[in-house]
């Protein structure tokens, strides 16, 4: 049996219009989950993040040099290069759009539309088409005509204004998370519309802006704004509704303290030789423990400085107490739990193997399957016009002397 048949989104074809983050994000997850994704690239120069590094696979390279940032969100991918300035460059686009299910674009809002590549004009020659729109800051709205990358949506969008320290600077997340959290929205929004075109036969177009994608997960740190009317503040590492919930200092560095309910303190403290204060009508419960932090968190800090951190973790959690390192980078891929669930994976790419992130979707049926290395610009090209085209290798020969491909 082929190998690839049970993957769900098999036989799902996906034009792929999208660079950089958040689209790319979008379309490895269909690729992972079977489609077939055909990523169409500027040729010569490709999507913008071929060229965001360092660091580059291959740094000495004369040749077209592939970064790290590509590499991360284009596996199971074909890449193709079409110039879509060019009248035919927009005929071969609209071709293979009549061969596909899914269009994902993230040019500004409107920019399609002098291609005749926008939903409106595609939805004519594939009325089933489902079309899916990622911007700064949607379709409408006084912000739409704007360009939006994620370190301005961050700040816009309010989660820089509660990320630092308390009396530091607003502080972005140190990964591009507004664009990666839109990349999720935008593919559970294809999932959602492939199924109901699958009960009504009807293409939609999707609407997914980054502003939207990050003011939908400030999640209840807004929903206390919504209640309260209290702007919230940066608090640093502590957590705004749940103590102890932060980092503490052992004998040989920071570590995390992550208790979440009653049960947990008492086995904290019994374990730290704080049973007093289990009891303490100060701190017996969790709203208690907010209210009185400061006074809390003396006396644990000066409790957790007396040990390492492998004492506090291997004793902590043996009585069910949620604690851990601060790890780096270097430590996560080294860490036993992340080894043991694959979360790196060896793939072909040209000559030699390279490690890329594994993916965190675990379908016991219908697994992952890591088919396709992250693409060198152009590399499917003739493959794919000659598949779903049918063109003749003149015809291919002719729009390469044009540079159209």
């Amino acid at each position: 049996m082929n190998k690839n048949f049970n993957q769900p989104l098999k036989d799902i074809n996906v034009l792929d219009l999208t660079r950089v983050l958040a689209g790319p994000t979008c379309t490895q997850i269909l690729g992972d989950l079977g489609a077939n994704v055909i990523k169409i690239e500027r040729p010569v120069t490709g999507d913008d993040s071929r060229n965001l590094g360092p660091p580059y696979l291959d740094k000495n390279s004369k040749d077209q040099k592939e970064s790290a940032y590509f590499l991360s969100v284009n596996r199971n991918k074909n890449s193709v290069t079409i110039d879509l300035t060019t009248k035919e460059g927009q005929e071969l686009a609209r071709n293979l759009v009549k061969k596909c299910d899914v269009v994902v674009e993230n040019f500004r809002a409107g920019n399609l539309k002098q291609y005749g590549l926008d939903y409106k004009s595609l939805k004519k020659i594939k009325p089933d088409l489902i079309y899916c729109s990622i911007t700064g800051f949607g379709q409408s709205g006084p912000y739409s005509k704007r360009g939006g990358y994620d370190y301005l949506v961050q700040a816009m969008g309010g989660i820089m204004s509660i990320t630092g320290e308390k009396n530091g600077p607003p502080t972005k997340i140190g990964v591009g998370v507004s664009d990666i959290i839109t990349g999720l929205y935008s593919c559970i929004s294809i999932l959602a519309a492939l199924r109901f075109r699958e009960k009504t036969s009807k293409g939609q177009s999707i609407d997914i802006s980054l502003m939207d994608a990050q003011v939908s997960w400030l999640s209840y740190v807004a929903q206390s704004y919504l209640i309260s009317k209290k702007i919230p503040m940066r608090i640093g590492n502590d957590h705004p509704s749940i103590v102890p919930y932060q980092t503490v200092e052992a004998k040989d560095g920071l570590m995390v303290l992550a208790i979440a309910n009653n049960s947990q303190f008492k086995n904290f403290c019994n374990f730290a030789g704080l049973e007093k204060i289990s009891n303490n009508e100060k701190y017996k419960t969790n709203s208690l423990r907010v209210l009185n932090r400061q006074s809390l968190n003396a006396i644990i800090k000066k409790t957790i400085k007396k040990k390492e951190i492998s004492y506090w973790v291997k004793g902590l959690i043996n009585v069910n107490v949620p604690c851990g390192p601060i790890n780096n980078i270097k430590q996560v891929f080294e860490d036993p739990q992340v080894i043991f669930r694959k979360m790196t994976v060896d793939i072909k790419h040209k000559n030699r193997k390279i490690k890329i992130v594994g993916s965190p979707i675990k379908l016991k049926k219908s697994p992952i399957i890591y088919k396709k290395s992250p693409p060198t610009l152009g590399e499917d090209t003739v493959s794919v016009l000659k598949k779903f085209l049918k063109l003749k290798k003149s015809r291919i020969v002719d729009l390469k002397k044009k540079n159209i491909i």
